[in-house]
């Protein structure tokens, strides 16, 4: 088992790893335009806000292929286990074609939503008519991931997300310094890094899984029944995660409330959340493809057994970041910044990141285990109830007293309800 976990989980460790390094280099070429540099920087600060919010909102077709091939891959089912794959394949081509035609209306409704300057705002449009052709590559690559990681192969996924963003940030340099291009350069490089991530994607099923690339009927594909439990986990899946996301937007839009200096201490604090993030959301990736064979298998022992030993590494990994955030923070805050001011007003707020890797991990693992088992209405039920009747009354209710205080313990308190409400759930369901 702890064999069977680290398998999963390093290779999507430096999975996530590689995210922060594309957008560090995406920010640093606009940052060297001299004159330029800050319309450009903000040009692609917008149009990435924009891509960041709609394909997190369509994260549902890796999670919830993940979760059906994993299944299928426990139950021993290949027609099952090819199906899941076409399926998501289908749904994530017919979804990034609505994104294609329906363009215009979504940048219109986003860039009116969005500050900034009239200049920037160009600019940012002229970079989301580009990359918003990638929208096919990326949706199906979602389907991809999460097929792979179902047939509980990480290194696939990993070896494809380290080739897009190489390519993305050589291609970078080339359209960008070669060229001379600006926003559009980057925005035409993503398009290229994820139709090169796509074509490698189809070049490992094809040699690893040639059985799986053989077309099923579409009546099979398109079945009722199956469409209509695939939509409906993926809808539950949907609704958590646009919520995730409006708790992400109300921390920052609240963080603003409270002033220029505050809104950026806990911008900087938050990028320590997301470092921790990506660890616990490797064993959250790991735990989605061995709950879902242990489901499929029909094999409950082994099925506690993974939670088990998937939450002493979620432990071992909390108390890792919690020694290294006690001990480093001050360190870690001057790498982020040199403003003497805002690493004092950090200080005051450094307590709630030192705590965050123990209130938060289970939260990661549940989401990942509740993924495998497609247990998506629990999932979802939790969410709203850690939003609706936690994270908002711990902040109106705590705001006009501790003041951004009570923006952290909210958000501590969303997270640890999540993860009391998924393990309280769980006993009940297994």
């Amino acid at each position: 088992m702890n064999r069977q976990i680290l398998r999963l989980a390093v290779p999507n460790i430096i999975t996530n790893l590689t995210v922060p390094l594309l957008g560090m280099a995406d920010f640093a070429l606009m940052g060297h335009l001299k004159a330029e540099s800050a319309l450009y920087v903000g040009a692609i600060a917008l149009g990435t806000t924009v891509f960041n919010v709609v394909y997190v909102s369509f994260a549902f077709l890796r999670m919830g292929t993940g979760g059906f091939t994993a299944q299928a891959y426990g139950e021993g089912n290949e027609d099952k286990m090819a199906l899941s794959l076409q399926r998501s394949l289908l749904a994530g081509f017919v979804m990034a074609l609505l994104l294609v035609l329906l363009q215009y209306p979504i940048q219109y409704i986003a860039f009116s939503i969005l500050d900034g300057g009239q200049t920037v705002k160009n600019l940012a449009r002229q970079y989301f008519y580009i990359r918003i052709y990638a929208a096919p590559a990326t949706l199906l690559l979602y389907g991809f991931y999460g097929w792979f990681l179902g047939m509980q192969n990480a290194k696939i996924p990993m070896i494809i997300a380290i080739t897009v963003n190489a390519v993305n940030i050589g291609l970078n340099f080339l359209f960008v310094l070669g060229f001379g291009m600006k926003s559009e350069g980057v925005a035409l490089a993503s398009v290229a890094a994820q139709y090169s991530g796509l074509i490698l994607a189809f070049v490992f099923l094809l040699v690893k899984y040639k059985r799986y690339a053989v077309p099923r009927k579409l009546k099979y594909i398109a079945a009722a029944g199956e469409l209509k439990m695939f939509f409906g986990v993926n809808g539950d899946i949907f609704i958590r995660t646009v919520l995730l996301i409006l708790v992400l937007a109300f921390f920052t839009g609240r963080s603003a409330y409270y002033g220029e200096k505050i809104l950026a201490v806990n911008t900087i604090l938050f990028q320590f959340f997301l470092l921790f993030s990506y660890f616990a959301d490797g064993f959250a990736y790991a735990g989605e493809a061995l709950a879902g064979k242990a489901k499929g298998s029909g094999n409950i022992q082994l099925l506690h057994k993974t939670v088990r030993y998937l939450f002493r590494y979620g432990w071992a990994v909390a108390f890792l970041a919690f020694v290294a955030f006690l001990t480093g923070l001050p360190w870690f805050l001057k790498i982020m910044t040199n403003d003497v001011e805002l690493i004092s007003i950090a200080g005051n707020y450094s307590f709630w990141i030192t705590v965050i890797p123990f209130t938060g991990f289970a939260a990661f693992l549940w989401d990942g285990i509740y993924i495998g088992v497609t247990a998506s209405k629990t999932m979802r039920n939790t969410m709203i109830f850690s939003v609706l009747f936690v994270f908002l009354p711990a902040y109106y209710g705590l705001s006009h007293i501790i003041g951004n205080h009570a923006l952290w313990l909210a958000f501590e308190l969303f997270l640890l309800a999540r993860g009391i409400s998924m393990w309280v759930m769980w006993k009940k369901t297994f």
